[in-house]
């Protein structure tokens, strides 16, 4: 099977292109290197630089024809999205809609989209299911869900068939080094500078944290099943911000006490995503324990660090 990783010089696309190939698949990998890094392109996949929004993507398609998409490729950082909502919205809902066009144009059999828990907004229960209200409150929120949309209605029009994978907190090696990094990045930069962590609020808030070898698993699971449905992808269990930095702390033998801040506007309080349908129609389960991928990835950014 011919798979395209858009985004696959990034975060998590990097990851599932090196899982992709060490299970066999052909993988294309399409990043335009805004955000994603050489670095992380996997040489055994066919690279293409080339950005969602253009029209070189139509090119990629015609040559490579995948039967498989996983969409990855985004603008990710919050924060861009309130200050340049035209370009978030530009690559995110549009660079989406483009993809779309050529999944129907080249016969692509299914499309896979990483959405976020951004989507539903601050939570009216916990722990929230793919049943909650979708109700965004940030420019990103919104223009990660207007592709579900979009993506419904290719179905519905054109048979493109879809799983739609919402995640929490996505943290792991090879985060943050170019664009938005994530509590988990921060605090580990902090502590390897022997600088205090800083933490907006009171650090009660509560985030799902899930490691990004959970979020490879799920996809590869999403490749012959979730056929039409929408997934939550966290570990279903809260801890808070202040937890968090205990954790570090522990894990550096260190005494840094957090510096608070002002609450940044719009941070939600309270955040925990119900996995059970993962379970049930992916039989996926989150297997890296926070401890585990708190200290894979801290010795990640040791090394990088390390070298530079």
């Amino acid at each position: 099977m011919k798979v395209l990783v858009t985004g696959g010089a990034g975060f998590i696309g990097s990851h599932i292109v090196d899982r992709l190939i060490l299970e066999g698949y052909e993988v294309v990998v399409a990043d335009n290197l805004s955000t994603g890094s050489p670095a992380n392109i996997n040489a055994e996949s066919r690279f293409y630089q080339v950005d969602i929004t253009g029209d070189d993507l139509q090119d990629l398609f015609a040559k490579e024809k995948p039967e498989v998409v996983i969409h990855h490729a985004a603008q990710a950082d919050v924060q861009v999205a309130q200050r340049e909502p035209v370009f978030d919205s530009m690559t995110n809902i549009l660079g989406t809609v483009n993809l779309l066009q050529c999944c129907i144009t080249y016969n692509a059999k299914k499309l896979i989209y990483a959405s976020s828990a951004a989507v539903y907004g601050a939570p009216c229960y916990l722990p929230v299911d793919e049943n909650h209200p979708v109700n965004p409150i940030s420019n990103y929120g919104i223009s990660k869900y207007v592709p579900e949309l979009y993506i419904k209605a290719f179905h519905k029009n054109f048979n493109l068939n879809y799983t739609i994978l919402r995640y929490a907190n996505v943290y792991g090696p090879r985060q943050g080094l170019k664009g938005e990094g994530g509590v988990v990045f921060l605090f580990a930069r902090r502590f390897l500078a022997g600088e205090p962590p800083l933490i907006y609020g009171d650090g009660e808030q509560t985030r799902d944290f899930v490691f990004v070898e959970d979020i490879v698993n799920a996809n590869l699971l999403a490749l012959e099943q979730g056929d039409g449905m929408v997934i939550n992808i966290g570990t279903g269990a809260q801890v808070s911000v202040n937890d968090l930095c205990s954790r570090f702390r522990e894990i550096f033998k260190s005494d840094l006490r957090a510096e608070y801040l002002e609450p940044r506007p719009g941070d939600i309080k309270k955040s925990v995503f119900d996995i059970s349908l993962a379970k049930n129609v992916l039989g996926w389960q989150p297997l890296v324990s926070l401890e585990t991928g708190l200290r894979q990835t801290i010795e990640f950014y040791r090394d990088i660090w390390r070298e530079v």
